[in-house]
Formats: structure tokens, C-alpha cells, sequence
């Protein structure tokens, strides 16, 4: 196996390895409508090319990420130029509790391999950060993290990574993401594990509205109190959507404006509509453009931990035990790999509550929408908050004007 020295084997140093790097040049790989790449030109560093096959997504970056190029395949790019960060979030369709679940392998999620191939053709970045699903941890007992960090280590490559979640950072969403950040001279550990704020998030005792799928209903819900869960770019039913609001005093169930949703994700509202005509895509493409983002703040956070590298203490890190699911930090060194007790909150603020976010009016979840999401929690073995069911009935009896139907 590569030997990467005394740099992780050893008893840590109390000094920091990795220097600041306060101004790093970045090329965005899967870019989509720009959240990594925003967050990253908030924390002062700066793109110098992008790539994104969506023709309505690469209409959102023109308009506000302007960069000298935008390459519209991966597939058709030639070896990487001199950089100092490569970001990629891959396609995450076939990682997806919600997608095809095809593994790492996937046409769609397959396109990681790209990555390698230009590295291997070109120059190696400082740094390599990844992004994608936290169910990759899971799906085939974490058969696409093995895949990724053997193919880092292989190419001599220290790598670190964690779950973070966007409620860390003020926004009421609870999405979590992976982060996956690698370099081949300095400590990724410095950047992505020693920070952190163990105390879990804390929402109102006593909310006033309560997220959820209207997609789901038989094995899963979504269930968030005070905020959305994660805005997604495809759903169960086959089709982007808002997630659901229950609002509790009233007995209404609604859905969210698309421009809170991009305010959900950081992003300004109507940052998605320059993608409105473009190719004949339609207001909701920009529901699947908004759901594939990256968060903006949590993006912005990992560019600020360029700047400020921080010792990370790994005496009490244990090996990961083979076969099993991957937890949701850990850390390789090439020759083994690590599970970090960090938790998924490493600014530990408080989110601002839904009910207190929204600046846009909301619309009432549809008689047809309403009525399906019923159907399927009938048939599922899902345990609802006492008045849910009985509100969701209400609801869908006054948006039909049908008598109200009998549990």
C-alpha cells in the first residue's frame, strides 16, 4: 500500500500541517446552477472554468457566475488544466434513496470515472473535493465511498470527509450531503474534521409547521419540524416537487414558492429563472435545478476552513470494520481507514424557523397531490404525529370539495 509517512501514525502534533490558503483557484466540475462555486467566491476564491451538460443551468451561470469558459461534457474534456481545487458533484441519481439506486457504476453516477481520467492525463490539484448523497454510505454497504477513496489512495491522495447538514447554517432545511475532500500534499482532516459542535440542533419545542414528502408516505416521510426536508431533484412519484408544509394551527397543508426554495438552498430568489425558455424548459425544471444544488453556506464554510486549517486530534478514532454501512466522518491515510467522532454541525447555529423564513406566498397542496399521499400512507406502516392524518384529510376534503372521507 502507499506509504504516506509519519503524517497520520504518529502522536498529532498540536501544530497545524496544512497552511492557509486564502485565495484558491477553482475548476467546478457538475456545477450545476453554482452553489459550491458561489459559496466558495464568498469565503474569496475564484473560478476559472465550469462544466454542466444542463443547457438551463448553464443559462443560470452565465447570468451570474460569469467565468471564461463553460464546457457543456465532461466526457468530451480534455486533461485537467493547472489548478489549485477540483470540485465535483457527481450525479447522485444512482446513490439516491429516491433514484435508481443503480450504485456507483450508474450511467448517471458512473460519470465520476471522469474525474480520474483527467487527473491522470493532466495536472493533480492541491485539493479534490467530492460531493453527493449521504445514502452512498449505505447503498451496498458503502460500495461508492470504497470505490472513490480507492482510487484516491491509489493515487497517493490523503482523503477526509463528512456529512453536513445544511441546518448547521442558519437555513431551515434538513439536508445532509458528503463531503469528500483529498489532497496529495496537505491534511484534509485540517480542513473538514476539526471544527465541530457536538450538541445536536434544537428546533422549537412546539412548531408551528412541520415539513414532509407528499411524495412519500409508505416507508418513508421526511418528517421536519420547523424547517423542509431536503429540496430534491426528482421524487418517487418521477417528477421534481416542493416539499409540504403541515401548518398545524391552521389545518392547512401547502406547498413552498420556488423562491424560497432557492432562498432555502442561499441562493437569492429567482436565481434559477434565467433557465425559464431555455431549451423549452418550463417553471418546474427549475424545482430539479434548485433540488440538485449545493448549499451555498455550507459551500462558503468548507472556502473559510482554507483560510483557517485547524489541528485535528485523531487519538480517539477507531478503524472503519469492514463490510458494514460507513459512518458519516471518518478519514484514510493508505493504509487504513478511520471513523471520526465528529457529528454533522460544526457551527451548531440555530436555523431560523420555517414559519419565520418564508417571504412568498404559499399554495395549497393539490386536491390530486393530497388525496395520492393518503393512498399511500393507508397502505404503509408509518407512525404519523398524533392530528397529521386527520389535518391531511380535512385539507384534501376542502381543496376537492368532497364530503370529508371517513378514516
Amino acid at each position: 500500500m502507499t506509504d504516506f509517512g509519519p503524517l497520520f501514525r504518529s502522536q498529532p502534533s498540536t501544530e497545524v500541517q496544512t497552511p492557509p490558503q486564502t485565495r484558491l483557484a477553482n475548476i467546478g466540475l457538475f456545477a450545476g446552477v453554482g452553489g459550491l462555486e458561489l459559496g466558495l467566491a464568498n469565503a474569496g476564491h475564484r473560478t476559472s472554468l465550469l462544466c454542466e451538460i444542463d443547457e438551463g443551468a448553464q443559462a443560470v451561470l452565465r447570468e451570474h457566475l460569469p467565468t471564461p469558459d463553460i464546457a457543456d461534457d465532461v466526457r468530451a474534456l480534455g486533461p485537467l488544466p493547472k489548478t489549485d481545487l477540483l470540485t465535483a458533484g457527481f450525479p447522485c441519481q444512482d446513490l439516491s434513496q429516491a433514484g435508481k439506486t443503480a450504485g456507483i457504476t450508474g450511467d448517471k453516477s458512473g460519470l465520476y470515472g471522469e474525474v480520474f481520467r483527467m487527473l491522470d492525463a493532466g495536472h493533480s490539484p492541491t485539493w479534490l473535493l467530492f460531493e453527493n448523497v449521504p445514502f452512498m454510505l449505505q447503498l451496498g454497504r458503502g460500495r461508492a465511498m470504497e470505490v472513490l477513496t480507492d482510487a484516491l489512495s491509489a493515487r497517493g491522495y490523503r482523503w477526509a470527509y463528512r456529512v453536513l447538514d445544511t441546518r448547521s447554517f442558519g437555513l431551515p432545511q434538513r439536508r445532509r450531503r458528503v463531503f469528500l475532500l483529498a489532497s496529495q500534499r496537505f491534511d484534509p482532516r485540517e480542513i473538514l474534521l476539526s471544527v465541530d459542535h457536538q450538541a445536536p440542533l434544537t428546533p422549537p419545542s412546539q412548531g408551528e409547521m412541520f415539513g414532509f414528502y407528499w411524495t412519500e408516505g409508505v416507508r418513508g416521510l421526511g418528517w421536519a419540524v420547523e424547517s423542509v426536508p431536503t429540496l430534491k431533484g426528482g421524487s418517487t412519484v418521477g417528477i421534481p416537487s416542493p416539499p409540504a408544509l403541515w401548518m398545524k394551527g391552521r389545518k392547512r397543508v401547502v406547498t413552498i414558492d420556488i423562491r424560497d426554495a432557492e432562498r432555502l438552498q442561499g441562493f437569492d430568489s429567482d436565481w434559477t429563472a434565467p433557465a425559464v425558455g431555455v431549451g423549452r424548459r418550463r417553471q418546474g425544471h427549475r424545482w430539479k435545478l434548485v433540488g440538485n444544488a449545493v448549499s451555498v453556506p455550507v459551500a462558503a464554510w468548507i472556502g473559510r476552513r482554507f483560510t483557517e486549517p485547524a489541528h485535528y486530534d485523531h487519538r480517539f478514532d477507531e478503524p472503519m470494520i469492514e463490510g458494514k454501512s460507513w459512518p458519516s466522518a471518518g478519514w484514510g491515510d493508505g493504509n487504513g481507514r478511520y471513523r471520526s467522532g465528529v457529528s454533522e454541525y460544526p457551527e451548531g447555529l440555530s436555523y431560523q424557523p420555517i414559519s419565520a423564513f418564508l417571504e412568498f406566498p404559499t399554495k395549497d397542496l393539490s386536491a390530486r397531490a393530497s388525496a395520492g399521499f393518503l393512498n399511500r400512507a393507508a397502505k404503509g406502516r408509518l407512525r404519523f404525529k398524533p392530528g397529521f392524518l386527520d389535518a391531511v384529510r380535512s385539507h384534501h376534503a376542502r381543496v376537492s370539495g368532497a364530503p370529508l372521507a371517513a378514516k
